[in-house]
């Protein structure tokens, strides 16, 4: 009985290479280290050491002793750039999902914009509608003026097709306020954006639910109480068309007034 033949195991004449590399890798992390170790800076040596380690148990040398030194090695002739890190965004991160918001009404409320009855910009923590007390209120009342019942309305129209919660916020100027029906500029802001809500709700039906209100008083001005203008600025309705990110926000604190130096 013939016996078969064994099929001869091929033999590999390269397997020296895989020796190679590695004894190629391990001088080239002794280098790493001894370049590393002549530097003043230990903290940055110990850093080395601790990322060759890392890198030769996951085969990641080059990349990670690169990102150590911090910029480039010269490798053979070759030289090798860290990749730059990403830039970080400048300024603050508005509400670009409310942009288009924003544009329309900047459109359809152009005239109102020119004649100073209102101001419309975006947040970080939303579209801001900042309706003024002289144009859609009479001095120290609550009533809202019919004749801006069609400016509300194109603002209720952009507001219904949103599903962002909405913060209707009323603002006064530092003079007190004290008569029949209201006992301070609390109560006179918060009447006022309740008014705004109330309107809002029954005549633009946009759904309750959306809606929030807040009164300020006089502790978020957007300018100076010292002159009329700016007293003028801060009496105020601000219709605030929130982001997911801005709901817990509230308008920035007001300035602290500076100190006058002992004479």
């Amino acid at each position: 009985m013939s016996r078969k033949a064994k099929p001869e195991s091929h033999v590999s004449h390269e397997r020296w290479l895989v020796s190679y590399a590695d004894f190629i890798t391990l001088m080239f992390a002794f280098f790493v280290v001894m370049f590393a170790s002549s530097q003043t800076d230990k903290a940055r040596a110990k850093q080395v050491s601790q990322s060759v380690t890392e890198a030769l148990e996951e085969g990641r040398v080059m990349e990670s002793v690169v990102k150590v030194l911090g910029g480039r090695i010269n490798n053979g002739g070759r030289t090798i750039n860290r990749p730059p890190a990403p830039k970080a965004p400048s300024g603050p991160k508005v509400a670009v999902d409310l942009q288009p918001s924003m544009e329309y009404l900047s459109l359809e409320l152009k005239k109102e914009i020119a004649a100073g009855k209102l101001r419309i910009h975006l947040e970080p923590r939303g579209l801001i509608v900042s309706l003024t007390q002289a144009a859609f209120f009479s001095s120290g009342e609550d009533t809202i003026d019919a004749d801006t019942y069609g400016s509300i309305a194109t603002i209720a129209g952009a507001i219904r097709k949103l599903p962002n919660p909405v913060r209707l916020e009323g603002h006064t100027d530092s003079v007190p306020i004290h008569n029949s029906r209201f006992r301070s500029n609390w109560e006179l802001s918060s009447a006022r954006a309740i008014a705004m809500l109330e309107l809002l709700k029954t005549r633009c039906e946009v759904p309750e639910t959306q809606l929030a209100v807040a009164g300020y008083a006089d502790t978020c001005p957007v300018d100076s109480n010292e002159t009329e203008a700016g007293r003028a600025r801060n009496r105020r309705v601000d219709i605030v068309i929130l982001t997911k990110s801005g709901f817990g926000t509230e308008p920035s604190p007001a300035p602290a007034p500076a100190r006058k130096a002992p004479e």
